[in-house]
């Protein structure tokens, strides 16, 4: 067809062509040329009856024809129409110099594309090697769709989309052709489990975060729903008032409040506000979708907070309390709450009093009031003072029984002697309870006469019973003074004469430190010996459970205190053996002397038979040096050897 077009312009330039050329032949100047062969042929004439233009007349129809057509640039979206459809393609006419053709297939979203329709599509390239336009509505879709996600990621623009499967965390939505991630956290204000149930719905989203270089996106159903309610809650935050009562439907509970739901907007009530009474948890008087009506106690408008309170709407406790309560009453609750100065004893929710540890017990021993009370545990105590004014009360159980140290110089007599419970240990003493609201202290050096303690467990444990006697009573301070050593007589005296200074006694070694041993003695009694004291024969020290000999080096009366030491007992033994061997050597030179002084008392004058006495001595002096005089000659013998 374009071809047909082209030549008819050309037939007639020929034609005219012919006719110029007749006019010029007859109007020539009638001059004589030498003729020649083909002088009337046209050259400018093609072999098809063409014509050739000018440059002038080539840029001028040029730019007739371009301004006939549409300028598209490559990677450009143009908008194309449908001038034809075949069994697998569809011609797309975008007004350009040739049609573009767009596979069947990428219209599978559109079943009802038709002739005339017109779409958007993507200028791939503008000629391929064959002179073919290539065109893509894929990339259409997926820029236009890229180009409706950024924008409603920086101007806040809503967009649909269709939720096509379910993933780890959420959903994958298909928004215009192009998969965006819905996190669960996103979906909706209220917690989803079931995920499934919105795979296939269409749901309108704002983008909450893109990635250009990867082209992700991330949308959210929850921010649609959030500026919904926020409209709604600035409308209702610019109606309140302090004081405001409103009805609301409780809609979640924590461990510090109830969130309430007062249509559209979110208050909480605190748990402090929900009842004068003192409560654990919101569920002790509140539950799920309950409506109750509240009271607006204070709201900022900025930080779109509500607080909101239910027992501002009942008059306080303290404001109708009955006149029967008053100073020297009784009255019963429970315990709500403990401190380490007492607990504080509810006797109708909000009205709360306060027992001190001094006011639990007659007895001067401290009261641990984590250990005595517990919560919700019920009492009956007495009122020593009550202040409406300041809504203040404090209570006594001691007070509702007789005080047991108006008789106790009658009942406890001194060096009276008694049995009590081990309420108490500490590194000074036992307390031991006699009967309630009465005891004593048994000093740690008032237990044993012989054994000493380092600390009271070794002696006893709390709970067991033990019999003391009374040595002394303060009837001001209310203390009294227990011994259980002075149960039996000071043997101390006896001991004097049983372990004196230098005597020496069997010791076994109860225990060691660096510093010495504790030994025990006959009947019971225990010595301190110091380190190097227990040192033995062979160097070594004794250890625990050995027996040794000990010796008495010091003995303390007043103090109860005596020193031994096995160095001592063996210094003795060592002495003994060489003063016996030195006696026992003067022993001989002693008898040898008298017996020559006896000898030489007999020699009146010289006899024969004197002569043969001498003679006799002289052979034993010879016998007993006989051995010496041996040696004198081995000596010498080697000496001459050598």
């Amino acid at each position: 067809m374009s071809e047909e077009k082209n030549q008819e312009p050309a037939t007639e330039a020929t034609e005219n062509q012919e006719v110029e050329a007749t006019t010029v032949v007859e109007e020539a100047p009638v001059e004589k040329k030498e003729e020649s062969a083909h002088d009337d042929f046209d050259w400018s004439i093609g072999k098809r009856s063409t014509q050739s233009y000018t440059e002038e007349e080539v840029k001028e129809w040029t730019e007739k024809y371009d301004s006939t057509l549409s300028s598209i640039e490559e990677g450009e979206i143009v908008k194309g129409k449908v001038t034809a459809m075949t069994s697998g393609d569809v011609v797309l006419d975008i007004n350009y110099k040739s049609d573009g053709l767009v596979s069947l297939s990428e219209f599978r979203d559109t079943p009802d594309l038709s002739i005339g329709d017109e779409v958007d599509v993507y200028v791939e390239r503008q000629e391929d090697s064959r002179g073919q336009l290539i065109l893509s509505r894929r990339k259409a879709k997926l820029l236009r769709a890229w180009d409706a996600i950024v924008d409603s990621y920086e101007n806040g623009t809503i967009i649909k989309g269709t939720v096509i499967s379910k993933t780890k965390g959420g959903l994958i939505a298909d928004c215009n052709g192009l998969e965006t991630f819905l996190p669960g956290s996103q979906i909706d204000i209220k917690p989803i489990i079931d995920y499934d149930q919105y795979v296939g719905k269409t749901m309108e989203f704002k983008v909450v975060k893109i990635n250009e270089v990867i082209k992700n996106a991330v949308v959210s159903h929850k921010a649609l729903i959030e500026s919904d309610l926020a409209e709604q809650r600035d409308q209702i935050i610019s109606g309140l008032e302090k004081g405001q009562v409103l009805e609301g439907i409780v809609k979640n509970l924590t461990d510090f409040g109830a969130f309430m739901d007062l249509g559209g907007v979110d208050g909480l009530l605190y748990i402090t506000d929900i009842s004068w009474g003192r409560i654990n948890h919101p569920e002790e008087v509140l539950e799920l979708n309950q409506k109750v009506n509240v009271v607006v106690l204070d709201f900022d408008e900025n930080k779109k907070r509500i607080s909101l309170g239910l027992k501002q709407l009942q008059p306080h406790p303290w404001d109708v309390l009955g006149d029967d309560i008053q100073e020297g009453s009784t009255v019963k609750g429970k315990i709500v709450n403990i401190e380490d100065y007492g607990a504080f004893l509810e006797i109708m929710p909000g009205v709360e009093g306060l027992i001190h540890v001094s006011e639990v017990s007659w007895s001067n021993q401290p009261v641990n009031a984590r250990e005595f009370f517990t919560i919700d545990q019920e009492f009956e105590a007495k009122v020593v003072t009550i202040d409406r004014e300041e809504r203040k009360m404090s209570l006594s159980l001691k007070q509702l029984t007789k005080d047991p140290w108006e008789e106790i110089q009658t009942k406890y007599p001194v060096e009276s002697r008694h049995k009590g419970e081990v309420k108490n240990l500490t590194p000074y003493g036992v307390f031991v309870e006699l009967e309630d609201g009465i005891g004593g202290m048994v000093h740690i050096s008032d237990l044993s006469w012989t054994k000493r303690y380092s600390h009271p467990s070794e002696f006893t444990k709390v709970g067991e019973e033990i019999e003391v006697s009374i040595l002394e009573i303060d009837t001001e301070s209310r203390k009294l003074s227990l011994g259980h050593k002075q149960l039996e007589e000071n043997p101390w005296d006896t001991f004097e004469n049983v372990f004196p200074v230098g005597s020496y006694h069997e010791a076994t070694i109860l225990r060691k430190d660096d510093r010495g041993a504790i030994v025990q003695l006959p009947y019971g009694l225990e010595a301190f010996a110091p380190i190097k004291h227990i040192r033995k024969e062979d160097n070594t020290m004794a250890e625990v459970d050995e027996a040794l000999t000990v010796k008495v080096i010091e003995f303390n009366r007043d103090d109860k205190r005596i020193l031994v030491s096995h160095l001592r007992y063996l210094e003795d033994i060592r002495r003994e053996a060489d003063d016996q061997v030195k006696a026992e050597k003067k022993q001989e030179r002693d008898e040898t002397r008298r017996t020559i002084k006896k000898q030489a008392s007999k020699v009146e004058r010289t006899t024969l038979g004197d002569m043969a006495a001498f003679a006799e001595l002289k052979d034993q002096l010879e016998d007993s040096d006989e051995p010496k005089k041996a040696t004198a000659k081995k000596a010498e013998a080697k000496k001459e050897e050598e």
